[in-house]
């Protein structure tokens, strides 16, 4: 067993110590510089969507928040309740995307072999895609909703 012996490598040997901190550093470096590339990226991510009959063109960004609403003229030939509920679907539809999206931007960016990376991914997902539909909130099952 080596202590530091020349060439060694161990915990005395000081060369080897800065090669290992000078790896550290540099995986340190690559992972502020992708995670600054995956915010600007998502920051700037904006998705434009319209529904099938051309009644409602939606415009998300990054958060989720509607940033641009355009109506069609055929609008004004429709009930008020369909466009109403075209907007939403189409809405739903936009973050859908921007959620797809999203997580396309943290893979290529920062990876997904991380926790973190991970984490970042679901919650992203979470936020602009709403809690899982499937899955049923304690009250839901008690039967209190």
């Amino acid at each position: 067993m080596d202590a530091g012996g020349a060439g060694g490598g161990g915990v005395l040997d000081p060369d080897g110590a800065r090669e290992r901190l000078a790896a550290w550093k540099g995986r340190i470096d690559k992972m502020a510089a992708d995670t600054r590339a995956m915010s600007d990226r998502l920051q700037q991510l904006r998705v434009t969507a319209t529904d099938d009959n051309g009644l409602v063109e939606v415009t998300i960004d990054s958060t989720g928040a509607l940033v641009d609403l355009r109506l069609g003229r055929q609008t004004q030939r429709v009930a008020p309740e369909v466009v109403a509920r075209t907007i939403m679907s189409t809405i739903r539809d936009a973050k859908e995307q921007v959620a797809d999206r999203s997580q396309e931007i943290i893979a290529e960016t920062v990876g997904t072999g991380s926790p973190a990376a991970r984490a970042i991914a679901e919650r992203v997902g979470q936020q602009l895609r709403g809690p899982d539909p499937v899955a049923k909130s304690a009250d839901d099952r008690r039967g209190w909703r």
